[in-house]
C-alpha cells in the first residue's frame, strides 16, 4: 500500500514535538515516523489493540473465584467444612450483572483481611447465577446450574447477593440479603465462630 502524504493541521510542522499533538495522532506520528505503519493502517491497528485488551479484561474475571479460593461443589465444600470444623460461607451471586455482587467482590471478597479470616475459618462456595446468553453462563456446566438452582430454592434465595452460613452438618446458621461491608461481615462470621 503505497503512503499517502497529508498536509499537518495549522501550526504543526514536521518537526515532532509531541507536546502540540492532540492526543489521538501522537500514536500516529510516532508509528509512521518509526516506519511501523503507513496511512489509514493506523487505524486499524488501534483497533486491533483495543479489541485484544478488550478480550483481556472481559474474560479475566471469569476464574477469579476458582482461583481464589471459592468452590463451585456444594458437596464437596460441605464435606471439607466438615472435615476440617470451619463454617460454610454461600455466596448466591449474580457475578457479570448485579451491581451489589460485583461489589460484594471487590471491596470484600477480595481484600487482604476477609481472604486471611477466611482461610482460617471458612470453606468459601460461590453459587452463580450469571446472565443466560453471556460467556459465563455459557461456560457453566449444566450440573453446576443444576446444582445453584437446587440449593436457590431449597435456601428460598430471591435477591443478589445473598450470603448464607452453614455449620458443617449443613445447619443453617445465618443469612444475609445485599451488600454487607468487610468489616460487618467479618465481625458476624466470628460471632458464629465462636457460637
Amino acid at each position: 500500500m503505497p503512503f499517502i502524504a497529508r498536509r499537518l493541521p495549522a501550526g504543526l510542522s514536521t518537526v515532532r514535538d509531541n507536546r502540540l499533538l492532540p492526543r489521538g495522532r501522537l500514536f500516529t506520528v510516532l508509528a509512521r515516523g518509526h516506519g511501523l505503519v503507513q496511512g489509514d493502517d493506523v487505524k486499524k491497528h488501534r483497533c486491533i489493540l483495543f479489541a485484544v485488551a478488550a478480550c483481556f479484561f472481559l474474560h479475566a474475571p471469569a476464574g477469579r473465584a476458582a482461583a481464589s479460593g471459592w468452590l463451585d461443589d456444594y458437596q464437596k465444600a460441605q464435606q471439607a467444612a466438615k472435615a476440617s470444623n470451619k463454617l460454610l460461607l454461600l455466596n448466591f451471586t449474580g457475578s457479570d450483572w448485579c451491581g451489589w455482587c460485583i461489589r460484594l467482590d471487590k471491596d470484600v471478597f477480595y481484600q487482604s483481611d476477609f481472604k486471611e479470616f477466611a482461610s482460617k475459618n471458612l470453606v468459601l462456595v460461590e453459587l452463580d447465577f450469571p446472565w443466560p446468553g453471556r460467556s459465563r453462563w455459557q461456560e457453566q456446566r449444566a450440573e453446576l446450574k443444576k446444582q445453584t438452582q437446587e440449593l436457590a430454592q431449597q435456601y428460598d434465595v430471591h435477591g443478589f447477593p445473598t450470603l448464607i452460613v452453614l455449620d458443617g452438618n449443613g445447619q443453617k446458621l445465618w443469612e444475609y440479603d445485599g451488600y454487607l461491608p468487610g468489616a460487618k461481615l467479618i465481625e458476624q462470621l466470628e460471632k458464629l465462630r465462636k457460637g
